[in-house]
């Protein structure tokens, strides 16, 4: 156990107000899925297809903001501390759902997308509060605690928008805000810091320019590969919530009250495979084949996906699509261990910034190929097309995988199965 972490029983509480955060998070982002559709339209007075692409710009500008700061939030965490960054961000994303709840036009909606983004940027300082309190071990089944969390959110989120869309569109904003400020509150009350002045490091101006990021830390052999591998699989699967709730309206013709479960059984098998089953396959296959058994399901999901013409069939298969989710902790553990400890508010702003290049550069392919495939008169009608997409991209992540890790793995004497 590391240094800065003196006992089991004093993290809980701070490992749970971790959970809490993240977990709030994508219950902010499942309460809002649902209604995306009918308040870009009640805004834009546009068709479903232009819809999508507006969506697409406002997860693309979400996902610059997060790019742009995310390196700097980390340096921030490093030299400031974990409590501060993560306590200020969360009143100020409580501040964005109520500016985002009262917009009148689609360009105040892309104004509180833009702060939306800043404050998400703390999705390293959380990664990096975990791995500051866990061992090298622990840290890829906490990372998947972690994607549980973020799964119980979406479990609980998309049911709590679409019963909230009966008050309206705005409704679930009002009610994520609430959150967040709660939350803030609970952090202020439990959240020890875990930046000591022997692990503290000097803030700099080089380090807050993401680009220096990438540069510093492709220094490392190891990165390079599987940052490639992290950012394809984030710019696939960035297809759900850039796409799902356009693609099952156009598709299936469902109510946001509908899409709204749909989101909550992807959290419900989401929350079950990172919380139950990371640690078991990893366990059983080790971390290198953990990621290609989640990689090669995301592949066969993508293509499912692209083809699937049933309501129903979908509702009853999308817990399981969830199932591929077992590989991301297990890349991010890989990933955790090529950098030392004093390194890590770092390496997880850089992962979280390749995270928003993905959702920068995946909204508005994804969305425009939702449009192209759906427009009246096109040259085809496939609504799924941009799932196939996904998993073009998903299988390209699968070679590099297979090509890159043998070296990364023997590099830390990582074992390929349970010993």
């Amino acid at each position: 156990m590391s240094a800065r972490a003196p006992s089991e029983t004093s993290h809980r509480l701070p490992i749970l107000f971790i959970l809490i955060t993240v977990m709030i998070d994508a219950m902010g982002i499942g309460l809002i899925m649902p209604v995306m559709p009918d308040l870009i339209r009640e805004v834009s007075a546009g068709g479903l297809g232009q819809a999508a692409i507006w969506g697409g710009i406002l997860s693309s500008s979400f996902a610059v903001m997060q790019f742009l700061f995310a390196p700097m939030i980390g340096r921030l965490s490093d030299a400031f501390g974990r409590r501060p960054v993560l306590l200020v961000s969360l009143l100020v994303m409580a501040a964005d759902y109520i500016v985002v709840a009262l917009a009148g036009t689609v360009w105040l909606l892309l104004a509180g997308r833009i702060i939306g983004g800043i404050t998400a940027a703390t999705h390293s300082t959380a990664f990096a509060y975990m791995a500051d309190i866990s061992s090298g071990e622990e840290k890829a089944k906490r990372f998947g605690f972690i994607g549980a969390a973020f799964g119980l959110g979406f479990v609980l989120g998309p049911g709590l928008g679409g019963l909230m869309a009966e008050f309206g569109t705005r409704a679930p904003f009002y009610m994520a805000a609430a959150l967040a400020f709660t939350n803030a509150i609970f952090g202020w009350m439990v959240l020890p810091e875990t930046v000591t002045d022997k692990t503290r490091r000097a803030f700099r101006l080089k380090g807050v320019n993401p680009l220096s990021a990438f540069a510093t830390l492709s220094q490392l052999p190891a990165i390079r590969p599987l940052s490639a591998v992290y950012f394809l699989y984030q710019i696939a699967t960035v297809v759900y919530p850039a796409v799902w709730a356009y693609f099952a309206t156009e598709r299936f013709n469902w109510t946001p009250g509908m899409i709204g479960v749909s989101l909550m059984l992807y959290g419900i098998g989401a929350a079950f495979v990172q919380g139950v089953l990371v640690g078991p396959v990893i366990a059983r296959l080790g971390q290198r084949g953990a990621v290609m058994f989640g990689l090669l399901i995301e592949v066969a999901t993508f293509g499912l996906l692209g083809f699937i013409s049933s309501g129903l069939i979908t509702l009853i298969l999308t817990p399981f699509i969830a199932i591929g989710n077992v590989g991301l902790p297990a890349l991010q553990g890989i990933v955790s261990q090529t950098v030392p400890d004093d390194s890590q508010g770092e390496l997880q702003g850089v992962l979280s910034s390749i995270t928003s290049i993905g959702m920068i550069i995946g909204p508005l392919v994804l969305t425009q190929i939702f449009a192209w495939a759906t427009a009246d008169g096109g040259a085809i009608y496939l609504p799924g097309a941009p799932f196939l997409l996904s998993g073009v991209f998903m299988s390209i992540a699968v070679v590099i995988f297979l090509r890159s890790t043998p070296k990364v793995i023997a590099a830390h004497n990582e074992p390929t199965s349970a010993e």
